[in-house]
This record gives C-alpha cells, structure tokens and sequence, in this order.
C-alpha cells in the first residue's frame, strides 16, 4: 500500500516598502496620540493607570 501525500505550496503575497513605512507611521501616530491623551487625561483611573510609565518615559504629568 503506498500513500501520496499532496502538498500546496502557497505564494503569501510581498509586502512593500511603502506598505510597511504606512504601517510604521499609523502606529506611531496611534502610539503618541495614545501617550498624549494618557499624559493629558483629567480622569483619574486613566492617570493612575499609566502613571509609572510615563515617569519612566520622562513624560511630565503633574
């Protein structure tokens, strides 16, 4: 008894050059809004909960 074993290859499509610096650019407009509003937010929950990060990070609170 013999066994064929069908194989797929499938081709996963390139990223380009222009894909990942959009990408590395949205986050980083994501990661500092997120820092800004963090840094900046009148709620204490918010502010208690980044506070040590941002301390670490330089990034003034008070």
């Amino acid at each position: 008894m013999t066994t064929h074993i069908a194989s797929q290859t499938q081709s996963q499509p390139a990223v380009t050059l222009g894909a990942r610096i959009t990408t590395a650019c949205v986050a980083g407009v994501l990661g500092m809004a997120l820092v800004y509003l963090a840094g900046f937010s009148h709620v204490p929950a918010v502010h208690n909960a980044a506070h040590d990060t941002r301390h670490s990070a330089a990034f003034p609170c008070h």
